[in-house]
């Protein structure tokens, strides 16, 4: 009997730490009648409550938040609650393990321990240069807050830490969380344990071989790449210490010896030039390394659909699908659009919720775009009739060119 066109083949790691061994997968088959709309995660919840009570993962806010349920999904890490299951291609096997690099509790849930010890071991916390008595202000538009950007929004997932290889080969690397945090303190001239900080996160950025796949997987689109690149450029800013002392913080690591800027330059493979043209370098380096995840994504006008296939008078959700670039990284996009066609007149809503990020869904029976996860209800033309969502929908700008409708994303 041939399998409907919605049902999708389904290949899960399994590891029970009272079988031991290597563990191994176990195949399912489920029928997936809207692919737009159901994650990952919808997929594993279902498979657990229909299927298998035994199956093993983690998850908590479902909204791409917490961070709880990354994984490695087709062989990408990510999060199960933001992959939806019409971004892999139709038809195609999905396989979910777990995070590469990180001890098995069971199935897909992985023991953090390790991650949040090299974690702490960069001295994560804040720690103010005087006290302040007053709230700090600091403005938007401001060079250090361009600089820490969105490299504050990390959720700790350790997507990035399982698609660094350097993770595996060197088992002191703090790996790229943990020097973005560094990175974003670093980097505030408030910050009264600079020096200390940088001791500790520079040790680990000579590992890093600029590979960009943390930059590639991370779901908060955050370059670790370009805050290790800039905590190099801080080393190399830095005047040789008078003595090579060991700088001694209390935190659970180890002491890392001071390390100057003339070893920095050794280690980097450039001890043998001038500072001057090091210095140089180091600028190539930084424009190479860094300046292409810093510059924003062009706008581009991707189709959607012929004209004559939008439904009149309904609530079409088509899957747009288009490439990007996340650094020196192509990478596909897949996302739905909510075209609403009356008349003459055309919307196309972005499927996310204002709120926090999660899916909204177009409900024929109530006439409202909806949002499972926080009670959000949207009208017809986008507007809150009801939940905590603070605006309306956003739209997406659109054209029509032959007959045919496209949207500008980016």
């Amino acid at each position: 009997m041939s399998q409907k066109p919605t049902t999708r083949n389904i290949r899960i790691f399994r590891y029970d730490p009272a079988d031991g061994g290597d563990g191994h997968f176990d195949n399912y088959v489920l029928d997936v009648p809207d692919e737009t709309t159901t994650t990952i995660l919808d997929v594993l919840l279902r498979l657990q409550r229909e299927q298998d009570p035994s199956l093993a993962f983690r998850y908590a806010c479902r909204v791409n938040m917490c961070g709880s349920c990354g994984m490695v999904i087709n062989g990408k890490e990510g999060l199960a609650c933001k992959t939806n299951v019409s971004n892999i291609p139709s038809g195609k096997e999905i396989t979910l393990r777990p995070l590469n690099t990180f001890p098995v509790i069971k199935d897909l849930a992985v023991d953090m321990d390790p991650f949040f010890k090299k974690y702490e071991a960069t001295l994560p916390f804040y720690e103010p240069k005087e006290d302040y008595l007053e709230p700090a202000q600091i403005r938007p538009d401001s060079q250090e807050r361009r600089d820490i950007g969105g490299a504050t929004e990390c959720i700790a997932c350790g997507c990035c830490v399982s698609s660094c290889t350097m993770v595996h080969r060197h088992e002191g690397y703090a790996g790229p969380a943990a020097l973005n945090r560094a990175f974003t303190l670093l980097a505030d001239s408030r910050d009264g344990l600079f020096e200390p900080r940088l001791e500790r996160a520079l040790e680990s950025c000579y590992s890093c071989r600029t590979e960009f796949n943390c930059t590639e997987v991370c779901p908060k689109n955050i370059s670790g790449t370009r805050a290790i690149k800039y905590i190099q450029l801080l080393a190399l800013k830095q005047k040789t210490p008078q003595e090579e002392t060991p700088v001694v913080v209390e935190a659970p690591a180890l002491v890392v010896p001071a390390v100057d800027r003339r070893t920095f330059l050794t280690q980097m493979g450039v001890g043998a030039l001038g500072i001057g043209t090091a210095l140089a370098l180091g600028a190539v380096a930084a424009g190479t390394a860094i300046g292409p995840t810093w510059t924003k994504t062009p706008k581009q006008w991707v189709p959607v659909a012929a004209l004559a296939a939008i439904k009149p008078n309904d609530i079409t959700t088509v899957l747009v699908q288009y490439e990007t670039r996340s650094g020196l990284y192509k990478q596909p996009v897949s996302a739905p659009v909510l075209v609403s066609h009356t008349g003459n007149e055309i919307v196309c809503f972005k499927s996310n919720c204002p709120h926090l990020g999660c899916v909204v869904k177009w409900d024929a029976v109530s006439g409202r775009f909806r949002c499972s996860c926080h009670g959000g209800n949207f009208d017809r033309d986008g507007n809150v009739i009801a939940g905590p969502p603070p605006r309306p929908l956003d739209r997406y700008a659109f054209k029509l060119d032959s007959g045919h409708l496209l949207v500008e994303v980016g």
